[in-house]
């Protein structure tokens, strides 16, 4: 297996492109890649996007419906892809995630994409969409969606910093100390999302880089011996070694059981515990209010210390 060199490491960090910021009076859409949604999250959404000065635009078949999905495959893939080509999009908002975007990413065409990039904003199954605009080498947005966008209040932490990305205002972000931490600090590009959706995507052309990565994981509804199965595949498949980082977010949403012996953050602990870069546990990303927006293909600087943890974008 062919390994970069710090050289190589570094010209790929060099070369990601990080999307236009956005301005007051920039076209946005939202769209329903995965699941369907209520449409009063998507008028809701469309308020909150227009009180930023955005014009908003909500794609035809984001409200629509085909079993569990948000229409059929083909009005699904329509939406994205006319998305994706059209030059005055400055940002694409996913509605929600679900499952659904994996029916769609080899069909994509991102010729007109790479030549007028733009933000994709979303988590959850959105991250097959991220990984696929990583193969492009451009960044994009693991942040809030519809229903947060709806819901939580003006002022709301994660809200707040989701249009600070969008309009150039980068944050840096801190969080507390955790037993499970291990200090260290490095720089590299920041990647990662959904740990299900990603480890689905592992072995295909869609996998990420792990060489240069600063790999950021959460989940949700997964049952405790399903996310060691997760994690021993990075492991025993070489990822975690290659890695520059590791920041372990949120898993929710999940029956604790006894069958590891131990609880979830432990079970990971004993699995990376070898490894000699920084890692971090209960970062404040995934499904949860407090999920804070990151920008996959961003270069980053982590640092854990014995007072807490610093992620800063240095792009």
């Amino acid at each position: 297996m062919y390994i970069c060199n710090n050289s190589e490491i570094q010209i790929f960090m060099d070369s990601m492109k990080i999307p236009p910021y956005l301005k007051e009076g920039d076209e946005v859409v939202i769209i329903s890649p995965s699941s369907k949604i209520d449409k009063s999250l998507l008028k809701g959404a469309q308020k909150r996007l227009e009180s930023w000065g955005l014009k908003v635009k909500i794609s035809r078949h984001a409200g629509s419906s085909s079993g569990k999905y948000a229409g059929t495959d083909k009005q699904r893939l329509k939406d994205l892809q006319e998305a994706l080509d059209d030059s005055n999009i400055k940002a694409i908002f996913c509605s929600r995630g679900g499952y659904g975007v994996v029916h769609l990413i080899d069909k994509l065409d991102f010729t007109k994409f790479n030549e007028s990039p733009k933000w994709l904003i979303g988590f959850s199954d959105i991250t097959a969409i991220h990984n696929t605009i990583q193969m492009h080498n451009i960044a994009s947005l693991h942040a809030p969606m519809a229903r947060h966008l709806t819901v939580e209040a003006e002022d709301d932490v994660c809200t707040t910093h989701l249009k600070d990305v969008l309009f150039g205002n980068l944050p840096q972000y801190t969080c507390a100390k955790h037993k499970y931490n291990q200090k260290g600090s490095a720089e590299g590009i920041l990647r990662g999302g959904n740990l299900a959706v990603f480890y689905g995507l592992r072995g295909t052309p869609y996998d990420i880089v792990p060489e240069g990565t600063i790999l950021f994981i959460e989940d949700v509804g997964e049952r405790p011996h399903a996310i060691e199965r997760m994690i021993y595949n990075l492991k025993l498949g070489g990822v975690l070694d290659k890695l520059s980082g590791l920041i372990i977010g949120q898993f929710t949403e999940y029956n604790e059981d006894l069958s590891l012996g131990k609880d979830v953050y432990g079970a990971i602990s004993d699995l990376v515990k070898e490894y000699d870069y920084p890692i971090c546990f209960d970062f404040p990303v995934g499904h949860v209010v407090n999920n804070l927006p990151l920008i996959t293909g961003a270069k980053v600087s982590l640092d854990v210390n014995t007072k807490g943890v610093e992620l800063k974008f240095l792009c």
